[in-house]
C-alpha cells in the first residue's frame, strides 16, 4: 500500500517524530511505501524516502483545511494529528479535553481563566470532536488503554473501532561507559542520579520530581530537555538542556523519573526501560500500563513529592538494581516497532 502518513510541525527530539519515522522504517521493510504529508517545517534529510507532499498551513485549522483540498495519492491515510478526513487516526497526543481538565492539577490557579486566550484551544477542540466522529473517521488508534478510556468518554466512537497499539522502539539506545558518562555531567562516583528527560515541564511534574530528590540524601536529579531552567533551579538539580545523547544520559544514570500529570504513552520511559533503567512514573502516563511495579519501577500519584521520594530510596539497596536490569531489559524489548507496525497494518488493510 502506499500510506500517507500525517503529521503537522517538526521537533528535532520530538517522541511524535521519533516514532513516525520508526514506524515508517517498519512500513518500508514490510514491503508498503510510506508518504510523509506534513507542513514546511520537516526537513527533507529527516525522512526515510523522498516521498513528501507538503502542506499550508501555521496554525492546526489551516494544515487540516488543506489537506481537505489536496489529492495525495495515497492508498489510505494515517495520522498523527487531528486532521478530519484521514481514516485512520492514531491519538498519540492524547484527548484534548481530557488534558485540559486534567492540568488544572499543574498549573496556577490564574491560567484556568487566561487559557482561552490562545486560539489554539478552540481549534484542537474543534477538530479533536471532528475526529472522533465516526461519520468522518474510519477506526482510531490509541497508545494506551488511557486514551482509549478518554476517547469513549469525550466522544460517540464504537468501542470496537478503537484499538490500542502500544508505542514501540528499533535499536534501544545502549548505555555510554558509566565513569565517562559520570565525569561529563560533574557526578561523582557515589552520587545516586535519578534522570528526568522531557519538555514542558509543568506537564511532565519536573517541580514533584526535584521536591522529591531535594529530600534524598546524596541523590541528584539530571534534567535533559528544553524548559526554562531559572524556574526550577535546585542545587540537587543539573540542567543539561535539549540533547540527543541518550548514551550518555543512560549511562550516568541509576534510575528513572517523569512524575507526569499526563502523558498519553512516553516515549522516554520506554526508551529508559530498554537501556535497562527502572523508571517511576505516574498512573497518568500510558506506559504505566506495561510496567510491573517493583520489578520494572514504580507508580506514584501525581504530584506527590514524598511518595515519589520513598519510592526512589526503595532503589538505593544494594544490588537491587543489577538484579533487576535484565528484566527491564526483556521487557522493553516486547514493544519493538515491529510489532507495532504489524498491528498497524492490521486495522489499516482491514480498511482498504
Amino acid at each position: 500500500m502506499k500510506i500517507g502518513l500525517v503529521r503537522r510541525g517538526h521537533s528535532s527530539t520530538g517522541g511524535a517524530e521519533a516514532y513516525l519515522i520508526r514506524l515508517a522504517s517498519a512500513l518500508q521493510s514490510l514491503g508498503h511505501s510510506p508518504v510523509l504529508v506534513t507542513s514546511g517545517e520537516w526537513p527533507d534529510s529527516r525522512w526515510i524516502n523522498p516521498h513528501i507532499v507538503r502542506l499550508q498551513g501555521s496554525s492546526p485549522r489551516e494544515f487540516a483545511d488543506a489537506f481537505s483540498g489536496t489529492q495525495t495519492g495515497c492508498d489510505i491515510h494515517l495520522s498523527l494529528e487531528r486532521v478530519p478526513g484521514c481514516e485512520v487516526h492514531r491519538a498519540g497526543d492524547g484527548v484534548h479535553a481530557a488534558w485540559l481538565v486534567r492540568r488544572n492539577a499543574c498549573e496556577p490557579f490564574w491560567r484556568r481563566f487566561t487559557r482561552w486566550a490562545n486560539p489554539k484551544h478552540a481549534q484542537l477542540l474543534a477538530l479533536e470532536k471532528e475526529v472522533f466522529d465516526p461519520a468522518k473517521t474510519r477506526a482510531l488508534i490509541a497508545n494506551s488503554r488511557l486514551v482509549r478510556d478518554e476517547i469513549l468518554a469525550h466522544s460517540p466512537f464504537p468501542a470496537e473501532k478503537v484499538h490500542v497499539v502500544y508505542n514501540g522502539l528499533s535499536q534501544p539506545t545502549q548505555p555510554a561507559d558509566r565513569a565517562a558518562s559520570r565525569a561529563r555531567f560533574g557526578l561523582g562516583e557515589k552520587d545516586f542520579c535519578v534522570l528526568f528527560v522531557g519538555s514542558g515541564w509543568e506537564r511532565k511534574g519536573l517541580r514533584t520530581a526535584i521536591r522529591a530528590v531535594e529530600k534524598i540524601r546524596g541523590a541528584t536529579l539530571l534534567v535533559a530537555g528544553r524548559g526554562p531552567a531559572a524556574a526550577f533551579r535546585s542545587s540537587r538539580a543539573t540542567f543539561v538542556g535539549a540533547t540527543n545523547d541518550l548514551a550518555s544520559l543512560f549511562g550516568a544514570a541509576d534510575l528513572f523519573v517523569l512524575p507526569t500529570y499526563y502523558d498519553p504513552f512516553s516515549n522516554a520511559c520506554l526508551e529508559a526501560l530498554a537501556a535497562g533503567l527502572p523508571v517511576i512514573t505516574t498512573p497518568a502516563n500510558g506506559f504505566s500500563e506495561i510496567l510491573e511495579p517493583g520489578t520494572h519501577g514504580a507508580i506514584v500519584p501525581e504530584g506527590d513529592a514524598p511518595a515519589l521520594a520513598q519510592e526512589i530510596e526503595k532503589w538505593r539497596v544494594p544490588g537491587v538494581l543489577d538484579a533487576v536490569r535484565p528484566l527491564c531489559l526483556a521487557r522493553a524489548a516486547e514493544f519493538s516497532i515491529e510489532r507495532n507496525a504489524r498491528e498497524t497494518l492490521r486495522i489499516l488493510e482491514s480498511l482498504v
